[in-house]
């Protein structure tokens, strides 16, 4: 039963809670980020690919549109 719970938890954590993490981390650092950083960034991506892409339909961190005047 700990080993259930455990491997639960783990699973929480790799498909949940360090992609929101990583996404907001993302968020913040994109356009700022020296290139080693960057490197880390891209290496988040891939290592919690598949938790971003559980979260990708939910999370949208687009620009926002720009407002055009006439």
């Amino acid at each position: 039963m700990i080993v259930a719970l455990l491997y639960l938890i783990l699973a929480g954590a790799y498909l949940l809670v360090i992609p929101i993490a990583v996404l907001f981390y993302l968020k913040q650092r994109w356009y700022v980020a020296s290139s080693i950083e960057r490197l880390l960034m891209y290496f988040l991506v891939f290592f919690f690919f598949p938790g971003l892409l559980v979260l990708s339909p939910f999370a949208n961190f687009r620009p926002q549109r720009r407002q055009v005047q006439v």
